[in-house]
């Protein structure tokens, strides 16, 4: 589709987040956006792994970014996750962190 759009100027992504701290998240470890880094030990599968989470804002900052960049069309056809969309336009969760899980699922053998 990429290539098929190309000439007309659309530009076709996917966009992807990490580890999601989505509502669900919030309420399946039993915290709320306010106390979420509580969820981190408590016991419970993968919650180790819930300080690298990001909120759905954190895609949508870098979405917004990526929509203003007038080399746009560069980025045709691939799939951007959040964390280089961070990278790429130095954007912060509404907490100020820079969640990398692409990183940090490296350094754990998960990528």
């Amino acid at each position: 589709m990429a290539e098929e759009l190309k000439p007309s100027g659309v530009c076709k992504l996917a966009v992807s987040p990490g580890f999601l701290r989505s509502e669900e998240m919030l309420d399946y470890f039993g915290v709320t956006e306010a106390n979420w880094q509580d969820a981190v030990h408590s016991g419970k599968p993968h919650a180790e792994h819930f300080d690298q989470s990001e909120t759905p804002r954190f895609l949508g900052r870098g979405m917004a970014a990526l929509s203003a960049d007038p080399e746009l069309l560069s980025l045709n056809g691939r799939g951007l996750p959040g964390w280089e969309l961070s990278d790429r336009y130095n954007i912060t969760d509404i907490d100020g962190r820079r969640p990398h899980w692409g990183n940090y699922a490296k350094q754990h053998g998960f990528l």
